[in-house]
């Protein structure tokens, strides 16, 4: 399914279900979501299963939303306790659209005393109490994990509060993240449960052995690895390290969630030469959550760190903010520089991550899903550098397999349905659904003609469109980042509606040159050689020759230019 017709689908107010592989767009097609609610005042309540996941999508854990806590059962007077919070009762009674992202990580039980929550506050008889319900996630990742004097934890579909509450699935088709056909089949052979044997081959293919890299991030199962590796890394570096104390607002008990789920540390301690990864999307200023260099100095006036990414690019950072919200009010507030020590991170922090190269030690992996996430952080196979794996790191949860297919299979169903209905009915649909959460019709952005057209031919002209608005927007001068940030898409995506609308000779040869980083520009011909040399043009195997100091966004573009 397209992120179009998902998008379709939630703007209806049915309950839905938004899975996909990694790097399909759920994040940003929620994201979209949020965005068409709130342009006409209704504030979703937005939550995740972890506090780390929360912190990515500026929400607040579903626990603490719902008045839960740790609680897997409700009894009688806890239940009490809840409903004696007014805020809380209050919170939940006005809001009409509750979307919980990292569903896999929730445990059943857990999903159904947030039912039971809302059921009790809003309408007993419905499921959530009525509440629109929108959940994220892929069960191919993390599972959710119970405490040793606990039954052992389920996945939130084998709730009860699932069946009641009858998802629409969604299940997206495309891939934005990797750009490696092959890495892409590795992927889904792990996906599929019974790894070939050409698996293990290209993995021990990337086996470092003694040869550990510092260029990019280490990915181990462990934080005790992961502490020990950036302490060590920063106390190599002389001179006296700088550090900044992260700055709060807020109640003390939603602070404190706020920090421990932020990736920037409440304290960061920086050196020049830090390797360092920005935790962020300042699409401006020219780097994303994810986005790897270095220190290379503090400024004179403010002494804020100054960073060298790995393409070359020297950014001054300021401080950003993150915040926990419920609804449309801010209930806590963080300030911090959007860094952090990046010669290495836990697997589980990674989670969400769009890595240009890591290094991975799998060999302590111990969870089902594990390899898998952090193997699907990096766009390719020449961006990827183990130091070992083990039988546990390529395992996927056998009780996933089963109930994936199924999920595939409803949402080809729903997408067929949704494919044949009415223009005038979806509209009516959508509008409806506005009304009954109380919100403003002035702008709404009704479903598309071609939504009604039969499959192929709906997809084709998504293609053509959202080229063509790109066009428009690079024809104005805009610059890729002010592109991304416009269609609130990631800057690899418009890199690749430049490339296809080069080749349909929509744009010249020069338009692509004045883009040029200067970087670039200064080694175009070394570059070319690389091409030249290069059986097929492929540009993973470019990518890995210059070790990552081209980005794969700008070695397409000299390959554009040749």
């Amino acid at each position: 399914m397209t992120q179009e017709t998902a998008l379709t689908i939630l703007k209806t107010g049915a309950n839905v279900f938004l899975t996909g592989e990694p790097g399909s767009g759920k994040t940003y097609t929620v994201g979209q979501y949020v965005s068409w609610l709130r342009s006409h005042g209704i504030a979703p309540a937005i939550t995740a299963s972890t506090g780390i996941a929360a912190t990515h999508i500026g929400g607040t854990t579903v626990h603490s939303w719902s008045g839960i806590g740790i609680h897997k059962h409700i009894s009688d007077d806890e239940m009490d306790r809840i409903l004696e919070n007014g805020k809380l009762v209050h919170r939940i009674e006005r809001t009409s659209v509750l979307i919980v992202d990292e569903i896999s990580m929730l445990d059943a039980r857990t999903f159904a005393c947030v039912d039971q929550v809302c059921r009790k506050i809003k309408k007993p008889d419905l499921a959530f109490g009525g509440l629109q319900i929108v959940v994220v996630g892929d069960f191919f990742q993390l599972p959710p994990v119970s405490r040793t004097d606990e039954d052992p934890a389920e996945f939130a579909y084998a709730s009860s509060a699932w069946q009641r509450a009858d998802f629409m699935t969604c299940y997206l088709s495309e891939q934005h993240r990797q750009d490696d056909a092959d890495y892409v089949h590795l992927l889904s052979s792990l996906r599929s449960g019974t790894p070939s044997a050409d698996v293990h081959e290209r993995l021990r293919s990337r086996y470092l052995g003694d040869r550990i890299t510092d260029c990019f991030p280490r990915l181990y199962a462990h934080n005790v690895n992961v502490d020990r590796v950036n302490d060590e890394k920063l106390s190599e570096l002389p001179g006296d390290a700088q550090i900044f104390e992260m700055e709060t607002r807020g109640s003390k008990s939603h602070v404190e969630r706020l920090v421990k789920s932020c990736l920037s540390p409440e304290f960061l301690s920086l050196k020049i030469g830090a390797r360092v990864m920005c935790t962020k999307n300042h699409f401006e200023k020219g780097f994303v959550n994810g986005t790897l260099g270095d220190i290379v100095g503090f400024d004179e006036d403010e002494g804020h760190p100054i960073v060298k990414t790995l393409n070359g690019r020297t950014i001054t950072l300021e401080p950003m903010e993150w915040t926990a919200t419920d609804g449309s009010k801010t209930i806590a507030k963080i300030v911090q520089f959007p860094l952090r020590l990046a010669w290495a991170m836990t697997i589980h922090k990674s989670q969400g991550l769009t890595l240009d190269a890591a290094v991975m030690d799998l060999s302590e992996a111990f969870e089902y899903g594990q390899g898998y996430v952090a193997l699907s952080r990096v766009r390719s196979l020449a961006g990827l550098y183990l130091l070992g794996y083990n039988a546990r790191s390529l395992q996927v949860h056998p009780e996933i397999l089963e109930v994936d297919a199924e999920f595939r299979a409803r949402s080809m169903q729903i997408e067929e349905e949704f494919a044949h209905e009415s223009v005038d009915r979806l509209k009516q649909v959508q509008t409806d659904f506005v009304i009954g959460c109380g919100g403003l019709l002035d702008t709404v952005n009704f479903v598309p003609e071609r939504m009604a057209e039969p499959k192929v031919k709906k997809k084709r002209e998504k293609k053509t469109a959202t080229h063509d608005e790109t066009l428009a927007l690079f024809l104005q001068g805009k610059t890729i980042a002010e592109i991304a940030e416009a269609r609130s898409f990631a800057p690899s995506t418009i890199f690749a509606h430049i490339e296809r609308l080069y080749m349909d000779s929509k744009i010249e040869k020069a338009d692509v040159e004045k883009i040029l980083p200067d970087h670039v520009v200064r080694a175009m011909a070394e570059i070319k050689r690389a091409f030249e040399a290069s059986e097929d043009g492929k540009l993973a195997p470019i990518f890995e020759q210059f070790g990552g100091k081209y980005s794969y966004d700008e070695l397409r573009l000299v390959r554009m230019v040749m």
